[in-house]
């Protein structure tokens, strides 16, 4: 019991002091190719995309910053 209890708080220490994962500008997002949107998104399936009525198109990271978006509240 004590071995799980100890394994269980190993996991969780260390899980906890990761940093979220950092995109490079050389890796893909998707974004609203909406002249209204403002925000770009790690995955093609993200609820920040889900009211886009236009296409859903991947761009770098660096084409979406240069396009004024900034990156989507769920996803940092």
């Amino acid at each position: 019991m004590k071995k799980k209890i100890l394994s269980a708080f190993l996991i969780l220490s260390l899980a906890s002091s990761f940093t979220p994962l950092e995109i490079s500008s050389q890796s893909s997002v998707y974004l609203c190719n909406s002249s209204n949107a403002k925000k770009y998104h790690y995955t093609k399936n993200c609820r920040g995309l889900s009211n886009c009525k236009h296409q859903i198109i991947k761009v770098s990271v660096q084409e979406a910053k240069k396009r004024g978006k900034t990156l989507c509240g769920w996803e940092d």
